[in-house]
């Protein structure tokens, strides 16, 4: 189970550096508080890695790409316009619930997640431990040589094993990362004026809804 949880958590943190998530958790870091950020984005990562460990080739299956990335996309939109909405019902007075922040990030990471680079690494990952990093580029054969003077190889890796390491190591991975961000988007949402905060937010939704769109309809042409 050691191998493959620190095979997981390596490879997704590297993923997971520069991907769209990684700037969605800076983005609702300047919104949200960061504990409200954490939990949400652990939760979710939990849900949507345990999907992809032990599902993900099946929801695949099931559902078309074209109709993720459509409804994906159409719910950030609709994310990012209810967020810019708000702008106008805090200047109202109206307070969300101290548990909104929390479900809005869970969701909206969760959607972000959908089909993303980190949920593929997951599913290639959870099918063979050993085999992802032989396919890694230079950095592979390095890792795997790291681990193995370390006394941490694939020989008797069970399926269980697998699933547990590959699911904890992801989710690991992606807070590693995400971590970072929501450092990151804490320290510019304590400089930065809530509204502009809100409309950067809600605008970035929308680009997310928008590209899910587009390359939704442009991969089926």
């Amino acid at each position: 189970m050691l191998y493959a949880f620190v095979v997981a958590t390596i490879l997704i943190t590297l993923a997971e550096l520069g991907d769209k998530t990684q700037l969605l958790a800076l983005a609702l870091a300047c919104r949200y508080k960061a504990w409200q950020v954490l939990v949400g984005i652990f939760v979710a990562t939990l849900a949507i890695h345990l999907l992809s460990t032990v599902a993900g080739q099946l929801i695949g299956d099931v559902i078309p790409k074209l109709w993720l990335s459509i409804v994906t996309g159409l719910l950030f939109i609709g994310f990012g316009i209810w967020t810019l909405r708000g702008d106008k019902d805090d200047d109202d007075g109206a307070r969300t619930s101290k548990f909104g922040p929390i479900v809005t990030v869970g969701i909206a990471f969760f959607l972000a997640e959908l089909g993303d680079k980190t949920q593929i690494m997951t599913m290639t990952i959870a099918a063979d431990p050993a085999a992802v990093l032989r396919t890694f580029g230079s950095a592979g054969p390095a890792i795997a040589g790291a681990l193995k003077s370390i006394g941490l190889t694939a020989q008797g890796l069970t399926s269980g094993d697998t699933f547990w390491g590959v699911w904890l190591g992801s989710t690991v991975g992606m807070m590693i990362a995400d971590g970072v961000a929501i450092i990151v988007g804490s320290v510019l949402g304590k400089k930065l004026p809530e509204r502009l905060i809100t409309r950067i937010s809600g605008v970035i939704f929308i680009l997310f809804g928008v590209a899910s769109l587009v390359a939704a309809f442009v991969g089926s042409a």
